[in-house]
């Protein structure tokens, strides 16, 4: 069955990754020589969409060409390690994408140790009005509120597998069901609105939490770990080709959560996500420069 998985991977990363042009098949582009075009791997997260077109708009200044692929986190990795893709904008360690990163170290490079946000949070979360439930302890006493389900997002990420782990370590009598990330948010915002229960795994920074008032649940075998950075990857070979943006995407962090939520309502509260990200550069010139010097 994983070798099935494997080939169906890298099956998958060839078809979607064909539009990548024939950068892999030449020489690469020096710093100085930005013709060739830098393709990111995006994730439909809220927080990965905001900084992969922060960094488009901050690439492009500096006269790159990046073109962004919407891929699922499995074929991310895969297709950094065949080098079809230049950048993985998010990987979150170290217990979300652990398997991720044992998977791939030998053949991609983790930036795990400069991360652009340090302060991650991952767990199940209920809303707020849901007073009696404060543990991951109190689901089971309590299964029939939320009908035995816990509603996830895209089967296969990290957080998914994390979560399954968590149901094994606390014996729930839960059912993780997936979905998409849009449809475990609607499912939400619905049951909020009803202040109906219900329970999602959800991680910060996400700009869902200055929308609602929500509560993590308190998870006392650490299944999920405590603080969670959040790194980049890149192809192997990307650090010797692009030295200079290589820099630039090391060095640069967002420091707390009040600065990435606002990042992420700037782009979701746009039609375009990359007019919103302009948008945002424009107003926080003073931090941007800082990235790029």
């Amino acid at each position: 069955m994983k070798r099935f998985t494997t080939i169906f991977i890298v099956f998958m990363t060839a078809i979607i990754l064909a539009a990548c042009g024939d950068s892999a098949d030449g020489e690469n582009a020096s710093d100085d020589d930005n013709d060739e075009e830098l393709v990111f791997g995006l994730i439909n997260w809220p927080e990965n969409i905001a900084v992969n077109h922060v960094w488009k708009v901050l690439l492009e200044e500096e006269g790159y060409e990046v073109d962004i692929k919407q891929l699922e986190m499995g074929t991310i990795m895969e297709a950094l390690s065949t080098g079809d893709l230049d950048v993985g904008i998010e990987v979150w360690l170290p217990v979300q994408d652990i398997n991720y990163f044992e998977q791939y170290q030998d053949t991609v490079a983790f930036n795990n140790e400069a991360p652009w946000f340090d302060n991650g949070k991952v767990g199940l979360v209920v809303p707020e009005y849901m007073e009696d439930i404060n543990s991951v302890e109190d689901l089971n006493a309590n299964k029939d509120l939320f009908e035995e389900e816990i509603i996830g997002f895209e089967p296969g990420a990290g957080t998914m597998e994390v979560t399954e782990q968590l149901i094994e370590d606390y014996d729930l009598e839960l059912e993780l069901v997936p979905s998409s990330e849009a449809a475990m948010l609607g499912a939400l915002r619905e049951a909020v609105k009803k202040e109906e229960p219900i329970v999602v795994p959800l991680w910060q920074p996400h700009g869902i939490f200055s929308d609602l008032d929500l509560k993590f649940l308190d998870d006392p075998q650490k299944t999920y770990g405590e603080v969670e950075e959040i790194s980049l990857a890149t192809r192997q070979d990307f650090a010797d080709d692009y030295p200079e943006v290589n820099e630039w995407l090391t060095n640069w962090t967002i420091d707390d959560d009040e600065t990435m939520g606002e990042l992420i309502n700037f782009v979701n509260d746009s039609d375009d996500p990359h007019e919103g990200a302009k948008k945002w550069v424009e107003e926080n010139r003073d931090l941007t420069d800082e990235w790029i010097k």
